[in-house]
């Protein structure tokens, strides 16, 4: 690597570390409150080669035990150990709250931020991705930062006071120790700049590997029966293989700090037992200095090691915590105008005008687009794939801002109104169903929190939910799971239904409302609908046509223009692209 990305890569770790600082700022007590601790605990263990050291002058120097004077130094020796202890104890507990509530609390910005996201990078990212983002690399990081926490701020403290405890008893030997010590420094920034790009390497190769199993789970059915699990196993095998290389770098990377500072630490210990016996024997420091000299340059150089440690530990959890504020700082979707107006209701009027909108700039997409629609008119969006039906939904319900032109309800410009006030005027049925965990009952009156039991069953029965409902073991407080459990896609499409049954918005959408629905069950549905949309603007986007032959408005698009409009019936006489879509349904069916 070159000494450019070498800086880059130092001065994008400094910059995630006091990110993480920032969130710790929050507990800045706790975090004080840790350090006096770990000085207490630091002191107290210092203090015992000094009484230890009395102790041996006392048998050495006259020759014989004085078990008395032994026992006051072995007394307050254990009183040492003891307050020590529990010292090291509180501090562990204050550790561990204040690292944990810090990851939730990153945790939960990020989640928080990912309802900020625009949809363009949701589209963009794979679900597997970001769950390993906010799970794994958030559990990595809290590993990494309890483990800084409880050794480094100790490894500090114990070096410095070490260091003034041996300049008490003998400068030379002190400085002699000093000199020797910044080898392990050494190693470990050599080590730990080599080991942070190898464990960002892993991080993201973990975020691939996680979002391909999720992907393949998902979808398992699919893969099945295509036969593509080869292809998939294939795939899973490069990413594995690629995960266990930076994982092998990254590991070797961080296997050697350990003993190449042992061997430092070794070398320190070594000298000052030579260096200390001769001077024993000189008469500069007594055999109990020596003792207390070489249980300190032990205690000072151990220190060296775990934060060596702990300096690669913390580079792992740092290249995790860089992706997890990726997310957090990836730019959120336009926020509402200040002066943006809370809507409480809303006519059912909305107007398209001159609106152009591309995905991708340089990849035309809607261009000029125009509608006038009444209140209470229902529309309907028909097109080959790839048209633009959906995006005209995304950008009624402000998923995405128009490139240009103007969009308004009610007279309002969208982008004037609140997101909030404006997608609460709209009901929305699509093809890819959302139940939550919990009961029937509370993913129907998800959209009407207060709704009576009569309105839910007569909801319910509207829908044509109730007879499936009621046959369950305990009816509407059946439990289901995340997704609508063991439900089948049909069953779980009506409970998305009867939840707009319920709430009867003023505007509908409905995408594909019927995919999943069997043909008798969807000319019922077709009926409930019907009385639904009574007096309430619909909007409804269907690939088969004879779903929406009652429509006021037809709207046919190709290629992100209207190329025409008018009702089913003026569509078929003009023998024009409508014509020729609504009888290929036919002609397909007849051929199968």
């Amino acid at each position: 690597m070159s000494k450019t990305g070498k800086k880059s890569q130092n001065k994008n770790s400094m910059a995630t570390f006091f990110k993480v600082l920032r969130f710790i700022g929050k507990y800045r007590f706790l975090l004080v409150l840790s350090v006096i601790l770990a000085a207490v605990t630091v002191i107290l263990q210092l203090y015992v080669p000094v009484l230890f050291g009395y102790a041996i002058d006392e048998v050495v120097a006259a020759h014989e035990v004085d078990f008395g004077r032994m026992g006051f130094y072995l007394s307050r020796i254990l009183v040492m150990i003891v307050l020590s202890g529990i010292a090291t104890w509180i501090m562990s507990i204050i550790n561990n709250r204040m690292t944990y509530r810090t990851v939730q609390d990153i945790r939960a910005k990020s989640i928080r931020h990912i309802q900020k996201l625009p949809l363009s990078y949701l589209d963009g990212h794979s679900t597997g991705d970001i769950i390993s983002r906010v799970i794994a690399d958030t559990d990595i990081l809290s590993d990494g930062m309890l483990l800084g926490f409880t050794q480094l701020f100790s490894g500090i403290i114990t070096i410095i006071g070490t260091l003034i405890f041996m300049f008490s008893k003998n400068v030379w030997i002190t400085l002699m120790v000093i000199v020797l010590t910044p080898v392990s420094f050494f190693v470990a920034k050599f080590i730990s700049s080599h080991s942070f790009q190898m464990f960002r390497a892993q991080s993201d190769a973990r975020g691939r590997q996680t979002a391909l199993i999720e992907e393949m789970i998902g979808n398992q059915k699919v893969v099945q029966v295509f036969g593509r699990g080869e292809d998939v196993t294939e795939r899973f095998d490069e990413i594995n293989e690629r995960l266990q290389k930076y994982s092998l770098k990254a590991i070797f990377f961080s296997s050697i700090t350990n003993p190449s500072t042992r061997f430092v630490n070794s070398l320190v210990y070594a000298s000052v037992a030579i260096v200390g016996a001769f001077s024993a024997i000189n008469g500069g420091i007594t055999v109990g200095q020596l003792s207390s000299f070489l249980s300190y340059a032990n205690q000072y150089t151990k220190p060296f090691n775990e934060i060596s440690g702990v300096v690669t530990e913390l580079q792992n959890a740092l290249a995790c915590a860089a992706r997890i504020f990726e997310l957090i700082e990836e730019e959120p979707e336009i926020p509402d105008a200040p002066d943006a107006k809370v809507v409480e209701e809303v006519d059912g009027t909305v107007d398209l005008n001159d609106v152009c909108f591309s995905y991708v700039p340089d990849k035309k997409l809607i261009e000029g687009f125009n509608l006038h629609v009444k209140k209470g008119q229902r529309i309907a969006i028909v097109g080959p794939t790839g048209c633009g039906k959906t995006t005209v939904i995304n950008l009624l319900m402000r998923f995405y801002d128009v490139n240009s032109g103007s969009i308004d309800v009610s007279g309002t410009d969208i982008r004037q109104m609140t997101r909030k006030s404006l997608r609460q005027g709209f009901g929305m049925v699509l093809q890819e169903t959302w139940l939550k965990s919990g009961t029937i009952r509370e993913n129907i009156v998800m959209g009407k929190p207060d709704a009576t039991e009569e309105e839910i069953i007569a909801a319910a029965k509207a829908a044509h939910s109730y007879g499936f409902i009621k046959r369950m073991s305990n009816g509407f407080d059946t439990v289901i799971g995340e997704d609508g459990g063991s439900l089948s896609q049909g069953q779980k499409q009506l409970l998305c239904i009867t939840r707009i049954m319920l709430a009867k918005p003023p505007m509908l959408i409905l995408d594909e409302a019927t995919s999943s629905i069997d043909t008798r069950t969807e000319i019922k549905i077709q009926n409930a609908f019907a009385k639904l949309m009574e007096g309430r603007t619909s909007f409804i986007v269907a690939h088969r046509l004879s779903t929406i032959q009652s429509a006021d408005v037809i709207l046919v698009m190709k290629d992100g223009h209207i190329i025409e409009q008018g009702n089913h019936e003026e569509l078929l006489a003009k023998n024009g692209f409508y014509h020729k879509l609504y009888y290929s349904q036919f002609d397909t069916a007849a051929q199968n």
